[in-house]
Formats: structure tokens, C-alpha cells, sequence
């Protein structure tokens, strides 16, 4: 520990006086701390390099707690839960407060910090699903937060030039510096001092940067905090985690089982390659909180092509697609909860499998597919399902219904049931589906994955197809031939209305419809008027 003999509790400086008469000064995990903390607070994202790898830059800090009881000291161990996959470690830098702050500035705010530490944040992402935000139970556990082993003095150090650096069996595995957070530490005391108080003794975890990655028994983690610029260049000395198998199981009686996916195991890894799993196809989601990166990456309709759309009869647009070889791209069997509603939208799909109790059990709670696939879905965007056509249950109901809207979805298209029928219609939301059924998703369905290519209704469908939807049912566009198919729809939209009046004047079907050559040329010739080429526009 870095202090000075002189410092009590409450100074901004060390803590050697405050730890000599602590009652937790006999409890080895808080030796390197001045007392046990009342709380600490951990911040998602705060560094540049993570958050690209995460594929979004939040606007503003985002917090969550974990207890005191999960603190340890360096040189201790920590258990990998039985049945789990996914410890991750997460090197930081801590802070300590030194005095009280409450409703602080960010000029004010470094000087209730009384001193700068390293840290580890570990988490098991198999435990995510159903804590996913809080981390109760992914974070929380004993032993998933050593800190330590020496105190930096707060004082001489500068918050914007502090370096993390973590080490795995040796090998260097994240090097980045406090310079260019996207919330700098300051601003992150401030703003916390301005929900509630922070206490001497309060430690404030501060985000990781890009490495953070999977480890394994009977690997070692080492995390160590320096401020290279400040006079000599105090280190918090190596903090040293031995990773060890638990051997408990989890009771399934008492609550959700760890559970893991390929999303779990991207985020955990870090990326898809380090994970050891193919490469994504270019829509392919890694599922997260708000806008995923699929959604980032699927093309949104122009206004233009948006209201050419919306005039398009689905039965034209079918026929046009039929000229270019293109048979299979309705989706069958669905109707319509609002008849006289157009959709229009840019796909993003949900996928379910046929309900097996342990799928279910590990991939039915929580934080999963489905709700992923409603948290995520963004604006002009329409949610379609694959049910294999089985609609013996819901495969979602008023409240996801209420989400999609709310987000700003164009419409759902599932090839399942809808439960809540009635209150789905209130919502407003363009829907699509083979009916309405009271039971629950479990009943025949696992929800499986998002933003894959599905088959629904007897065709495929890919994230960032056109889906466009009328009374006449769904049809599913290749966004490659859209504009050609939407204009070419509108143009023999024209065409027929003006056949369809001259069949109303009393003109015979044969020669007019399909049109021989003379009717070809007056039709041609009508059509260079002003009237004529009006009339073709208001279809």
C-alpha cells in the first residue's frame, strides 16, 4: 500500500490509520482496502476500445452494484462455477473515496477520491440471461472482485493519464490508459454523487478496456494500475487471481441454471474468432442492449422507396418478382390482425425450435432470443418469426407487441400464434399470423436465436429483406431488386388501371387485356399527354 504514515480515515490520502483500527482489518479480503466497502458501484462501458468491440458508444455512464462480500485479495483464488463455460475477467481501475461526496461537480469530484487501486470485475456470462443489467449473479458472487494490493495516493496522480494493464499466465492481454474515456473518472464521481452518497471507503469499478476475454482453471490473471507521468511513477503492484474449478452445482429447484449461447460466448471471448466460432454473415447479430450491430448493419428504406412501397399493391410487386424468376417469396398461411393497414419494412428475424424441456430450461428464461429480438428491433423495422408454422402456442404477446411499437418496429410477421390477441390489436402494430392461441411460448417452442436466415411460411428470410404486407398477405423482396421491382410494379399498376377503364367503358377483354399492339400504341400514346401521364401517376 502507497500512503503516508500520517493519513486517517476521511483524508484524501492513504488509509493506514483507518485499516489499523477498522473492525474488517482481521478479514483478509479488504487488507488492501482502508475499511470494507459499503458499496461498489461498476460502470459498463467507459472505455473506446471496448465499446467498439461492443459495436455501440452509450451517450451517458450506465452503473450497476455488487457486493462487499464479493471483494478479494491479491494472491487469493477464484472459483469457475460447476457447469459453467464462461469466466471472464475484466482488469480496472478502482477507486476509493476518500471523503463524502454528495451532489459534487466534475471540477469538484477527484478531490473526494482518495485513492487509485487495480481490480478485476469477473463475470460468468453463462449466468447473464435472467441478471442481465444488474448482474447479481454473474458478478456478485465471492471472490469476483479482488483489489489491490497497494493504494495509489489519489492526490498526485492525474486521472486522465492512469494506465490498466492485465496479464493471463504472463501474456499481456490489455494495455490502455484513462486519457480518452468516454466518460472521463471525474464525471463518473459527479454524476454518481448526484444519485446518492458516496461514502469513505465506497469503491467505484470504472470499466475495462478491449481484452477482456475467457479464462479457465488453472490459469493465473495478473491486473496492475500505474500513473506512468507522476513522479515515480507509483505502481498498485501486481493483483493476482489463481483461477480454480467449483465444484457445487446449482439446484434447478431454486432458480434459472447457467445457460450459454454463441452470443454469450462472443461477447465473452471478446469476438467470434476468439471464440473459436465461424465467421458472422454480414446481418448476423451479437445481441445486446438497445440497437444491436445487426441493426446497425442492415440497409433502412429511403423515404422515397418507403412511400413507393406503401402504394404497391402486394399482388403487383408478386408478379413482378414472378418475371424475374422469383416464385417462393410469399410467406403463406399468415393473416392480417389489421386488414386495412400496409407493412412495410426492412426484416429482422427470430427464430424458435420445437420445445425440448432442457432447451427450454436453458434457453427459455431470461434475457433470451425472443426478448432480445423485441428489445433490439429499430425503427422501420419488422419482426418476423419462424414458428415452423406451428401455432399451438403464442409466440408473443400485448407486452412485446407494446415493446415493437414503442421502438418504433413497422410490424411482426410470424408463422405462429399470437397470444392476447385483442389487446395486440389495440396496440396498433401492423401483424401478421396463422391465429390467435392462449398458451404460453413454452408450450411448443424454445426461442433460439436472432437475426438468422429463417424459413417462414414456406420461404426463407433474411435479415435485411423487404417485407411488405397488404390483405392479400406478405411478400419478402431481395433488397437487391427492390427499387427495380417496386417501380416496375408501379408502372403495370398504371397499365391495368387504364385496361380496367377502358373494360368499364364497355371494350372487350380480348386484345385489351393483355394489350395486342393497337391498343399498345394508343395506350403509349395517351400516356405522352399531361392528362395521360396524371392519370399513370395517381396510381
Amino acid at each position: 500500500m502507497t500512503a503516508t504514515p500520517d493519513q486517517t480515515a476521511g483524508d484524501s490520502g492513504g488509509a493506514a490509520a483507518a485499516r489499523a483500527t477498522s473492525a474488517d482489518a482481521i478479514d483478509p479480503r479488504f487488507a488492501s482496502l482502508p475499511q470494507r466497502p459499503g458499496k461498489i458501484i461498476a460502470v459498463h462501458l467507459s472505455y473506446p476500445s471496448r465499446a467498439d468491440q461492443r459495436g455501440r458508444r452509450p451517450a451517458d455512464p450506465s452503473y450497476f452494484l455488487k457486493p462487499s462480500s464479493s471483494v478479494a485479495a491479491s494472491g487469493s483464488d477464484i472459483e469457475r462455477p460447476a457447469g459453467t463455460e464462461l469466466l471472464a475477467f475484466e482488469g480496472e481501475v478502482a477507486l476509493v473515496i476518500g471523503t463524502t461526496a454528495r451532489d459534487v461537480t466534475a471540477a469538484e469530484a477527484w478531490d473526494h477520491v482518495g485513492w487509485v487501486t487495480a481490480s478485476n470485475d469477473f463475470g460468468v456470462y453463462d449466468l447473464r440471461a435472467n441478471d442481465k443489467g444488474s448482474n447479481v449473479r454473474s458478478k456478485g458472487r465471492d471472490g469476483f472482485t479482488p483489489i489491490g494490493p497497494d493504494l495509489l495516493d489519489a492526490r498526485v496522480v492525474d486521472p486522465d493519464a492512469l494506465r490498466v494493464r492485465t496479464w493471463v499466465d504472463g501474456e499481456l492481454a490489455q494495455d490502455d490508459t484513462t486519457r480518452d474515456l468516454l466518460f472521463p473518472l471525474a464525471q463518473i464521481v459527479a454524476d454518481l454523487s448526484q444519485h446518492l452518497t458516496l461514502e469513505v471507503g465506497d469503491v467505484i469499478l470504472t470499466g475495462t478496456p478491449a481484452g477482456s476475454s475467457v479464462v479457465a482453471p488453472g490459469q493465473t490473471v495478473e491486473v496492475e494500475v500505474d500513473a506512468p507521468t507522476a513522479p515515480g511513477a507509483p505502481r498498485s503492484g501486481r493483483l493476482v487471481t489463481r483461477v480454480v474449478a467449483g465444484a457445487h452445482e446449482f439446484d434447478a429447484s431454486l432458480g434459472s441454471l447457467p445457460a450459454v449461447d454463441d452470443t454469450q460466448r462472443a461477447e465473452a471471448w471478446g469476438s467470434r474468432e476468439a471464440a473459436g466460432l465461424p465467421a458472422e454473415q454480414p446481418a448476423a447479430a451479437t445481441a445486446g442492449a438497445g440497437a444491436s450491430a445487426a441493426s446497425a448493419a442492415r440497409p433502412s428504406l429511403d423515404p422515397s422507396l418507403r412511400e413507393r412501397l406503401e402504394r404497391t399493391p402486394v399482388a403487383a410487386l408478386s408478379g413482378q418478382l414472378r418475371k424475374r424468376g422469383l416464385n417462393n417469396v410469399t410467406i403463406d398461411g399468415v393473416r392480417p390482425l389489421h386488414p386495412g393497414a400496409k407493412l412495410v419494412g426492412v426484416a429482422t428475424t427470430l427464430r424458435f425450435v420445437p420445445n425440448r424441456e432442457d432447451l427450454f430450461a436453458s434457453h427459455g428464461g431470461g434475457q433470451n432470443a425472443q426478448k432480445r429480438a423485441f428489445d433490439a428491433v429499430g425503427a422501420g423495422e419488422v419482426i418476423v418469426i419462424e414458428a415452423r408454422g406451428e401455432a399451438g402456442s403464442g409466440t408473443l404477446g400485448d407486452i412485446l407487441a407494446i415493446r415493437a411499437h414503442a421502438r418504433g418496429a413497422a410490424g411482426i410477421v410470424t408463422d405462429g400464434g399470437v397470444r392476447d390477441v385483442d389487446a395486440v390489436t389495440a396496440v396498433g402494430i401492423p401483424v401478421y399470423t396463422r391465429g390467435a392461441h392462449p398458451a404460453v411460448l413454452g408450450r411448443k417452442h424454445v426461442p433460439w436465436d436472432v437475426d438468422v436466415t429463417i424459413g417462414v411460411g414456406g420461404t426463407t428470410v433474411q435479415p435485411g429483406d423487404v417485407i411488405v404486407g397488404d390483405a392479400d398477405g406478405v411478400i419478402v423482396i431481395p433488397p437487391s431488386l427492390v427499387e427495380e421491382v417496386v417501380d416496375a410494379a408501379l408502372a403495370q399498376e398504371d397499365e391495368d388501371a387504364w385496361i380496367a377503364a377502358r373494360v368499364a367503358e364497355g371494350h372487350p377483354i380480348e386484345g385489351l387485356f393483355p394489350m395486342n399492339a393497337a391498343w399498345r400504341a394508343k395506350y403509349d400514346a395517351e400516356q405522352q399527354t399531361p392528362a395521360g401521364h396524371k392519370n399513370g401517376a395517381s396510381r
